[in-house]
């Protein structure tokens, strides 16, 4: 969570302090049994380059903290894509289990083609801008998704040919599991 300047920490010695006046002399700070708003656990604090302060606290050892955070904003990120900024998964009336198992694979396999293509376009077309914050512009999925909305509804030559290289990738996928799944079907009956 982002906090105030002033969100205070007990540490485990009983003394109090403002995250401004922990992080005096460093930018980052880690912390072991201290207490943050009633709850005690280990912590990790840091100053952002917009002079913003990231603050996570949990169970989990205070120096693991920051790298298990960047896994959890992954899949935070992905969700997004599935939902509002994306697909909008949740508006979907399926209730069938196997029926949504199916929808969710042809999602993450469109959210995966989306991302494919934004990273060609950053790489090979035009970098995607970076803002002031240090964020990119739009997501790898963001730029991929209006690539092929654009492309389906005017299709140019550059995009046709992009499409059909990433339908002969898929078809390959599609091949390999289908083999795979043979397989293992003749080995375990």
């Amino acid at each position: 969570m982002r906090v105030p300047k002033s969100h205070l920490i007990t540490l485990k010695n009983g003394n109090t302090f403002s995250v401004v006046e922990l992080l005096q002399q460093q930018a980052e700070r880690y912390f072991h049994d201290c207490m943050v708003d009633g709850v005690w656990g280990n912590a990790m604090i840091k100053r952002l380059p917009s002079d913003d302060y990231l603050f996570l606290i949990s169970d989990l050892p205070a120096k693991k903290l920051g790298a298990i955070y960047r896994k959890r904003w992954c899949i935070e990120v992905l969700f997004q894509t599935f939902k509002e900024r994306g697909f909008d998964l949740e508006s979907t009336h399926l209730k069938c289990p196997k029926k949504l198992s199916k929808l969710l694979v042809f999602v993450s396999i469109a959210v995966a083609i989306c991302v494919k293509f934004g990273e060609y376009y950053h790489q090979k077309v035009q970098k995607i801008k970076t803002k002031s914050h240090g964020y990119k512009a739009n997501s790898f999925f963001r730029k991929g998704l209006n690539i092929i909305r654009r492309g389906l509804k005017n299709p140019t030559k550059v995009f046709v040919q992009l499409w059909t290289n990433c339908i002969r990738v898929f078809a390959k996928w599609i091949n390999i599991q289908i083999s795979y799944n043979q397989h293992f079907k003749e080995i375990f009956g």
